[in-house]
């Protein structure tokens, strides 16, 4: 079974300018043979997101001609925006729409859906996603487009962007990629009004973005990032908001788009693997943005020297919005023709400046979260996500069925890179069951291929184990899919359980439910709406990796040690001396130094071969 969104990097789709002619040349195509008598380009099936997909493909084929004078272009566009300004332009309140500041306003706005009253509470992204259509066939209406067309487009949009900021409350579904994308209309829409009404509304914009999405980022591993749905990030729409802060610095200059950027950028480079996969989102798990997220992921790849195209899109959107037919529908179309207008190339080398909340070496990479507790794993192209047990998740040393992982101080953390190798030393303090404040040291070493995870800790009671994660994916080609098993060694006892129990909160791997299935199972509002993550926390128990402790483990202490990935035989050497606690590995020698640290309270580390 293969995930439904996780498919090829982005930076395989080729970006040359012949290559946008020819989706540009099929876009024609499509359009001219789908063109109504009555001037429709929306797609026969298109239901919902109705609002702009007309008017997208209107501006896909504005750009088509700017770029290549085709003679049966200037007719199909005049009549198809004849069509969406008579037909897609509404000025009467949708009823029952919740979010109105000001009632029969008589501004105009655009519908999710075209019957009244029927869904309307998608019409505010359906208006900004307009409000971004037709600027940018105002931008190509030079020699296109009458007066009186250009006219009355221009006073549609400059309507929508009042609707959007008058008549309604700002960014209803606290949805930051909407709201971004509000302001990059508006500083687009700006530069297409005379300049008493086009500066007023440029400095709208700037305003709305400091106050209403700037000053209320929200942080999460060390970031401070626009919010999307309630939470910090999410792996659909956290790039489609990178693609809008790229397009709002391209037309404004503002540096605080850039800054922003830059921040969301060594975000998701942290979160995403080697192979470009990531999980996890209030809004969505597993469904990823394609063509959308281009702009921004070779935009401020390319300003931060991270190879962010390696992230995984769904290529069903490789080029624009596709419906189940396979066939152009026009919903997102305008990040297709920023995209194209951008000239900026793929930064296709990883940074090598180590970070706090990742691991990344050749194939290898941890992602960390705010704990730094282990995220997500790669090694030998198998994904493991935190294991679950008694309604604890994470990755770390379990004693009497409690987990410790959830550190009560500062976590420290050491990095170092020597002889080929790449390490992280993190130790937390944690309190278990028995209120002993023990500090748990987790080595991570990799040469590229394999990962060594030490896990170290003040002796425990019972019988304990290392939960070692959860195996859920892995790469199969251009695909990615389910997996119940990975290339696992440990110095202990290793043993793969499954939950005993059946239901929405316990978590087989092997079954065919995808994680984010599950976790919209165990969310508060139905799919679509509700918060995956949150309901992904009240999982009780999944399958696991269960690592013992290795033999030899010195005096005082519990040493779990683990190798994901390939090799031959694993038996890791343990020694606790004046020094510290050395580790010795078929491939390296490591001493981690006392938990107390230095006189700065840092630990110590030192590797080698």
């Amino acid at each position: 079974m293969h995930l439904p969104h996780q498919r090829r990097p982005l930076h395989d789709l080729p970006d040359t300018p012949q290559a946008y002619d020819a989706v540009l040349a099929d876009v024609t195509e499509q359009a001219l043979a789908r063109l109504t008598p009555e001037g429709s380009l929306e797609h026969p099936d298109a239901h919902d997101d109705i609002g702009d997909t007309s008017l997208g493909i209107t501006s896909l084929l504005a750009l088509a001609w700017q770029r290549g004078k085709d003679p049966r272009l200037p007719e199909a566009v005049r009549r198809s925006l004849a069509f969406h300004l008579r037909e897609r332009v509404h000025t009467r309140d949708n009823p029952g729409y919740p979010n109105l500041r000001v009632t029969d306003s008589g501004l105009p706005h655009a519908r999710y859906v075209r019957e009244a009253g029927a869904h309307p509470i998608g019409d505010w992204p359906s208006t900004v996603w307009a409000l971004l259509q037709a600027v940018n066939v105002l931008d190509a209406a030079d020699g296109l487009l009458g007066d009186d067309q250009r006219t009355a487009l221009t006073r549609a949009a400059h309507g929508h962007w009042r609707w959007l900021t008058e008549a309604t409350f700002f960014n209803p579904q606290e949805a930051g990629n909407q709201a971004i994308g509000c302001v990059v209309g508006g500083l687009m829409l700006a530069r297409h009004l005379p300049g008493d009404r086009g500066e007023p509304v440029r400095s709208r914009a700037l305003a709305l973005y400091t106050e209403e999405i700037h000053d209320r980022r929200i942080p999460d591993r060390g970031a401070l990032l626009p919010p999307e749905h309630g939470g910090a990030y999410d792996n659909n729409y956290g790039p489609i908001s990178l693609s809008f802060l790229a397009q709002a610095h391209r037309i404004s200059g503002e540096e605080v788009f850039a800054e922003d950027g830059d921040t969301l950028a060594r975000y998701l480079d942290a979160r995403l693997t080697s192979g470009g996969f990531d999980i996890g989102g209030p809004r969505y798990s597993e469904q990823h943005s394609g063509f959308e997220s281009v702009l921004g992921l070779r935009y401020f790849g390319r300003r931060t020297g991270t190879d962010l195209g390696r992230y995984r899109g769904d290529t069903l959107w490789g080029r624009h919005a596709v419906q189940r037919d396979g066939r152009i529908d026009g919903h997102f179309a305008f990040m297709l023709v920023w995209q194209i207008q951008d000239t900026t190339r793929w930064h296709r080398t990883p940074a090598t400046v180590p970070v706090r909340h990742q691991l990344r070496s050749g194939t290898v990479s941890v992602a960390f979260d705010g704990r730094m507790t282990p995220s997500l794993i790669e090694a030998s192209g198998t994904y493991y996500l935190p294991a679950a047990v008694r309604r604890r998740h994470g990755f770390g040393p379990v004693t009497d069925g409690f987990l410790l992982c959830r550190p009560l101080g500062e976590v420290r953390v050491r990095d170092v890179r020597a002889h080929g190798l790449a390490a992280k030393l993190v130790t937390q303090p944690v309190v278990g069951r028995d209120h002993v404040l023990r500090h748990v040291r987790s080595l991570y070493v990799t040469d590229g291929t394999a990962l060594w995870v030490t896990v170290a800790v003040e002796r425990l009671g019972g019988a304990p184990y290392l939960l070692s994660g959860l195996p859920y994916a892995a790469d199969d080609g251009d695909r990615v899919r389910r997996v119940a098993e990975g290339e696992v060694a440990s110095a202990g006892t290793l043993r793969l359980v499954h939950p005993t129990e059946s239901g929405p909160d316990h978590f087989d791997a092997r079954a065919e439910l995808t994680q984010e299935q599950a976790a919209f199972a165990l969310a508060a509002d139905p799919r679509g709406y509700g918060n995956p993550d949150e309901g992904w926390r009240h999982l009780v128990g999944s399958s696991a990796l269960e690592a013992g402790p290795a033999p030899g483990t010195p005096e005082g202490l519990h040493v779990f040690a683990v190798r994901y990935g390939p090799g031959g035989a694993f038996a890791p050497l343990l020694e606790n001396g004046e020094q510290g606690l050395t580790v010795r590995t078929e491939a390296f020698t490591a001493v981690l130094g006392d938990p107390a640290g230095d006189a700065s309270g840092e630990p110590g580390l030192t590797l080698n071969v």
